[in-house]
């Protein structure tokens, strides 16, 4: 199904004919058009008259509703993303939200008896249920959900496997239980569990789970930029590489027109956290330590696992590192990182990182405001990208980020040995932060990334595929033989850490503070 725009209306100016993306859902189109009609507005400093009101019907011309009950609530949904696409609710501290319109109040979570029971007479659903929660009726398991605790005991026990757990798609997509069902049957986000890894935006067949977008603020800096004095510069995550179909100098180009200042490469960001986390973890001679670099398994460790904070590094991520080195160097500066991470929204938002970032974008709100703006990135010519080492542009992939370390220490001629374990999604890095905390671990240093795969399938890629980690691959070798050494000197060598973000930790001297 194609959302079309019934008739040109005013925030269809600066359109134009431009490559037809490929969309992976129709969730993934709807959010694309309600971006870029938002961004449309803003560019044409709009978003003041009723242009914004006329948005859900250019979108939803109707007559007929095509995925709802009836276009009214459609409308009703486009209206609900439209404020998130302008920043949501500044009063809510959840990043993350569920829109109560969008939400199609799936089934209870619940354990349920399917046909494939026989009936049969060992009962050992029954023997096993902890709370007496089965009997057996007409020769067949019954289940009383008011006593059930969803164990899950049960269907192991079952020979036919005829016990099932039917789960919420955005609960099952939880890698912290963070979501649950409200009293009107809707999701419900505890934003005391949440660590914005954006799992439950993918998730949900509906929609009805959005991240806040900070599009109209970066649209609204860049009009501005040259008013307020401000050099306006966009760090562009590695993983960037396969989601345009456009060679990384055609990027750099791309930005550059829509008026940002200076493009850097956030890879240069990560050879600089590379070589302090290398020089950390020889400090705490030779760990037990984990990368710090992925927000939500910061947050993770934080919220769910608090004694184990001590383990993770306390050197920044290579967003901070890099947008502080560009602060320290340009003092009109002011950076927006632009990725496939949700969790990089909560991050700059943190005390101890507003400083280093101003906005964040994620892969597919660049493409809406470059759709916006009329720009064909596969049409610029290119502008050189920052020559980041191919370690620092590793970080994108899982794994990258062990190798990069092991790397640095070998830079520093160091004797510690880092024995390195990539941990893929929430579950891997809990068993090895519980083994790390036992010491029943093999190693010493363990790369903590939410995201299966690392960055390249963040929930803010335009394209989720496993190619993604080739592209990485192949960006890797494009930066040829440079060392993370020779990168970071390039720059003109580390940021210096303000002197308010340093902190005394156990374990060593003076570290940099944790984001």
């Amino acid at each position: 199904m194609a959302f079309q725009l019934s008739r040109p209306g005013p925030h269809t100016l600066l359109r134009r004919e431009l490559p037809m993306r490929h969309y992976e859902t129709t969730v993934q189109k709807l959010k694309d058009e309600v971006l870029t009609a938002v961004a449309r507005l803003a560019w044409n400093e709009r978003l003041q008259t009723n242009d914004l009101l006329n948005i859900p019907e250019e979108i939803i011309p109707g007559p007929e509703a095509q995925m709802r009950c009836c276009i009214y609530k459609e409308r009703a949904v486009v209206t609900s993303r439209i404020k998130m696409a302008m920043g949501g609710d500044r009063a809510n501290p959840a990043l993350v939200e569920v829109l109560p319109i969008a939400c199609d109040e799936c089934p209870v979570t619940e354990i349920s008896v399917g046909p494939s029971c026989r009936g049969c007479i060992a009962h050992r659903c029954m023997e096993v249920c902890p709370k007496g929660a089965i009997h057996i009726e007409n020769h067949r398991a019954t289940i009383d959900h008011s006593k059930c605790v969803l164990c899950g005991k049960c269907i192991e026990a079952c020979p036919y496997g005829a016990i099932t757990k039917n789960m919420r798609p955005c609960e099952r997509g939880c890698p912290v239980k963070a979501i649950s069902m409200g009293p009107d049957r809707k999701a419900n986000i505890d934003v005391n569990k949440c660590i914005s890894c954006g799992q439950c935006v993918i998730q949900c067949p509906f929609g009805a789970v959005m991240d806040k977008s900070y599009i109209v603020d970066v649209i609204q800096m860049l009009l501005g930029a040259e008013k307020w004095g401000l050099h306006v510069y966009a760090i562009l995550a590695p993983s960037f590489v396969g989601q345009f179909d456009c060679t990384p100098g055609q990027m750099v180009a791309a930005l550059k027109e829509m008026g940002f200042y200076d493009v850097a490469e956030v890879a240069l960001g990560a050879d600089l956290t590379a070589q302090a986390e290398a020089a950390e973890f020889e400090e705490r001679e030779g760990g037990p330590m984990t990368s710090s670099c992925c927000p939500a398994f910061v947050a993770f460790v934080e919220r769910h696992m608090p004694d184990q904070v001590p383990l993770v590094s306390t050197t920044p991520s290579p967003m901070v590192m890099l947008g502080r080195s560009i602060k320290d160097r340009d003092p009109l500066a002011r950076v927006v990182f632009i990725g496939p991470c949700v969790a990089k929204k909560r991050e700059f938002h943190l005390g101890r990182t507003r400083a280093s970032v101003d906005l964040v974008l994620t892969f597919e709100e660049l493409y809406s405001i470059l759709s916006a703006k009329g720009i064909d990135v596969t049409k610029m010519k290119e502008i050189p990208l920052d020559h980041a080492s191919g370690y620092g542009r590793g970080f994108a992939a899982g794994g990258g980020v062990a190798a990069a370390v092991a790397q640095g220490l070998k830079e520093r001629n160091s004797t510690v040995e880092a024995r390195t374990v990539a941990c893929s999604g929430i579950e891997e890095c809990k068993l090895a932060l519980l083994k790390m905390s036992k010491g029943v671990l093999p190693e010493n240093f363990i790369e903590g990334m939410a995201c299966m795969g690392g960055c390249v399938q963040g929930p803010g890629v335009i394209n989720r595929s496993p190619k993604n980690k080739n592209e990485v691959a192949k960006h890797m070798k494009e930066a040829g033989k440079r060392t993370i050494t020779e990168a970071v000197n390039a720059i003109g060598g580390p940021a210096e850490v303000p002197a308010e973000s340093s902190d005394k930790k156990p374990g060593g001297a003076v570290e940099k503070a944790r984001v």
